[in-house]
């Protein structure tokens, strides 16, 4: 029989996703077949499985912990706000549409459940151990009959929980007190065990509220995590490019436009496990500065965004930039390119149809009745136009993967291709082509495009040259930084929580 352990949260970035990720490596390690859980996921961040459907990035990561493909089974329910209170629901991995919060979570509340149960008896089918991951806090108390993502699941699942608060939010032990008061007695009973996470300093000082809290719950403290700021591991929301901290003062420094709607920025990843490159988040309000290259990441919302970069004057200063540096769109990123973003429907937003940067000579819309959902795989093509040509040169021919998540489609009129698909959608429905090369810009509708080394170290060697640096060959840091996090974050889990009590509430 399946064995189940959750971890909650007290609030939304408490950790709950690293310590999940942490405990699949661990009991992988251990000979354990192991899949993560998460019945529902509000992120923007999202990854396209095998089975061409849409889960949170949170549980790729977790499954990549666990050392097995990704499923939409690991997150039957995903909600991509869109703002106005209206998330795109999308349940295990495809969407079924827009729809506002209330209507969500009273009329859709049982069909949502349903699919919850299947893809929770999928898993437990397949895999000796399910490491489950709650949603926000357990003590929204006002909302408990409409829970679907945490104390329900626990029952469901037979499932100890871990609750995990981050002590950097502050009032650590308010929140964890103050969460185990505010649950009634069956929930309550559930909750078995806490972590406190993100500590920097001297864990003496915290050991007298640490025994006060274990009388006050009279559960034990599994232990204190430390704040490791080695770790590189995606980040699931756009909330946490608020405190997450980029590196400065690099030999390249590639500016990111963060756009008010951005999504799957994930995409730049890749980059920070560079170690000579610095990355610069531009907000609409921000001066652009000394930068090397431009990332227009993907979006929500592109007609809004589009609307967005010209009233704030960013739009002007993207495109006196690309007379001088390269200038990449992703995604939606690839849209704010073209010369206009076609929305008569006001499908994306109020504004309808916008005008874009104008440095790609291409035309996108948003006509299509499904969204496309697929990996993808495309070659690059020889002799491109534009700064790409010079770029990619030495890698014509070769594949790259990558994911796509969109809606709209892009029709070429002067610019160039970027890639000849072989697997997937590109812009359009001949599935033939994706993406533009003219100029100095070029951009894909390839999520994960940067995660091809070759692809990423030759965007980068033509920056390093150019500035009079050597290029750079050998492994691709991003897979062998990234499979060491993983590593390292299972050792200060292991290093630091009492495991023999974790082994009892998941095993006995």
């Amino acid at each position: 029989m399946t064995k189940c352990i959750m971890v909650q949260g007290t609030s939304s970035n408490a950790g709950k996703s690293m310590l999940v990720a942490a405990l699949c490596r661990i009991y992988k390690n251990r000979g354990y077949n192991v899949a993560p859980f998460k019945s529902q996921n509000m992120s923007l961040n999202s990854y396209t499985t095998k089975e061409n459907g849409e889960i949170g990035i949170a549980q790729m990561l977790q499954a990549e912990a666990a050392m097995i493909e990704p499923s939409i089974h690991m997150n039957p329910i995903l909600l991509k706000p869109k703002g106005d209170f209206t998330s795109n629901v999308i349940i295990q991995g495809k969407s079924i549409g827009d729809m506002n919060f209330y209507d969500y979570q009273h009329k859709y509340h049982d069909t949502a459940l349903k699919a919850i149960h299947e893809s929770f008896e999928i898993l437990s089918e397949k895999h000796d151990v399910i490491i489950i991951e709650g949603a926000g806090s357990p003590a929204e108390i006002n909302m408990r009959k409409q829970d679907i993502a945490n104390m329900e699941i626990a029952h469901m699942a037979d499932a100890n929980v871990i609750l995990i608060a981050d002590i950097e939010m502050g009032g650590v032990f308010a929140a964890i007190a103050g969460t185990y008061v505010l649950l009634d007695d069956y929930d309550r009973s559930r909750l078995k065990a806490t972590v406190i996470n993100k500590f920097r300093g001297n864990l003496d000082i915290l050991k007298p509220g640490l025994d006060r809290i274990e009388e006050i719950t009279g559960e034990p403290v599994l232990g204190v995590l430390p704040y490791d700021e080695t770790l590189k591991l995606p980040e699931e929301d756009s909330a946490s490019l608020t405190t997450h901290v980029f590196a400065e003062d690099k030999d390249i420094t590639i500016g990111v436009i963060r756009l008010p709607k951005i999504a799957n920025f994930t995409d730049i990843d890749p980059f920070e496990y560079e170690s000579d490159v610095a990355l610069k988040m531009i907000g609409v309000n921000d001066e652009i500065g000394d930068v090397d290259a431009i990332i227009i990441p993907g979006t929500r919302n592109s007609t809004e965004d589009m609307y967005a970069l010209r009233e704030s004057g960013l739009a002007q200063k993207i495109i006196e930039k690309s007379s001088e540096i390269p200038i990449v769109g992703i995604c939606g990123g690839l849209q704010i390119l073209g010369n206009i973003i076609h929305d008569e429907e006001k499908r994306e937003s109020k504004h309808g149809t916008i005008e874009g940067l104008g440095l790609l000579d291409i035309e996108s819309s948003f006509s299509r009745a499904d969204k496309i959902v697929t990996q993808s795989i495309a070659t690059i093509p020889k002799n491109l136009n534009g700064i790409a040509g010079e770029i990619f040169k030495n890698i014509a021919g070769e594949e790259v993967t990558g994911y796509e998540i969109h809606e709209g489609t892009t029709e070429l009129l002067s610019s160039s291709k970027l890639l000849n698909v072989e697997k997937g959608q590109g812009n359009n429905d001949d599935r033939e082509i994706d993406g533009a090369s003219s100029g100095n810009a070029f951009g894909t509708y390839f999520h994960g495009i940067f995660h091809n080394y070759n692809f990423r170290r030759e965007f980068l060697n033509y920056i390093r040259v150019k500035k009079g640096f050597e290029a750079k060959d050998g492994e691709d840091p991003y897979e062998t930084e990234k499979d060491y996090s993983l590593n390292r974050l299972a050792e200060i889990v292991e290093e630091n929580l009492d495991m023999d009590i974790i082994d009892k509430l998941l095993f006995e």
